[in-house]
């Protein structure tokens, strides 16, 4: 094994472990999605309520309830995630910029956050569907894991972006949950008179809300949709990992000898 991935295994084990000592983080997977989607269930109408989908201009017309329940699972997704990558991006941002003034290599601290990211994601979003599986049955479960997945991702990256770029953890914890409320609200027809309007093709989770729709109440394949949502995602990793690279630079010059006096005048 290099040199360079012992230092990455290294870096995502003690990632994972920390994001797996965020007790607060745990409770609210382990609570939290299963709670949202019972009370989405029994709370919001089952009247049918019509949803297009734009890749194929179909308009499928699912129960509301079932409908809330998919734009439940999804919010709740991106707030954990989002608030778990940004909590640990966060407070270990002094520390990561001390471990690449020591020669820790920021390639492998970088892939190590995407890492973690992946394997939150997933146990998430395999959680929530198993959630929703639970209350009805939707027609194809993995297609709605996959959308699921996507929108953690998506919002897991943001929140890199805001653990790196913000100085106070308020005003992140304070972007992810408006940016996911409006962001799920104005797409779900049952909250919003806008939800087909062109707009909300520019939202977040535009391509993870028309696939896991279309998983939901139908037998197609939105490629668009999660092709979409990929390039949010791939969007929000780039600048994640731009404002990474600029936050753990090292605060001494390339040409800068450490403990000569007077050096830095003379440069």
């Amino acid at each position: 094994m290099s040199e360079n991935v012992r230092l990455f295994v290294t870096a995502t084990r003690y990632g994972l472990i920390e994001h797996a000592r965020n007790r607060f983080a745990m409770l609210l997977v382990a609570v939290f999605i299963p709670l949202f989607v019972t009370l989405a269930g029994l709370i919001i109408t089952d009247t049918q309520v019509p949803f297009r989908l734009r890749d194929t201009d179909i308009v499928v017309r699912p129960n509301g309830n079932e409908l809330a329940q998919i734009s439940g699972a999804l919010t709740a997704v991106c707030l954990i995630i989002g608030f778990m990558m940004f909590a640990a991006t966060f407070s270990s941002g002094a520390f990561d910029r001390r471990l690449c003034m020591a020669g820790f290599p920021r390639v492998a601290l970088g892939l190590a956050k995407i890492a973690c990211l992946v394997v939150a994601a997933l146990t998430v979003s395999a959680y929530a569907t198993v959630a929703i599986c639970f209350s009805w049955s939707p027609h194809q479960p993995i297609l709605l894991a996959a959308a699921l997945f996507c929108d953690a991702m998506t919002y897991g990256a943001l929140g890199v972006v805001f653990g790196t770029l913000l100085r106070r953890e308020v005003e992140g914890m304070f972007a992810i949950a408006m940016i996911s409320c409006f962001d799920m609200v104005v797409q779900n027809p049952i909250a919003s008179i806008g939800a087909d309007g062109d707009f909300v093709r520019w939202l977040p989770s535009y391509g993870a809300m028309q696939a896991s729709t279309a998983a939901g109440f139908s037998e197609n394949t939105p490629f668009a949709g999660l092709a979409v949502q990929l390039a949010w995602f791939s969007a929000s990793v780039l600048v994640g990992l731009v404002a990474f690279h600029l936050r753990t630079r090292s605060a001494l010059g390339p040409t800068m000898p450490i403990g000569v006096p007077g050096q830095s005048a003379k440069h």
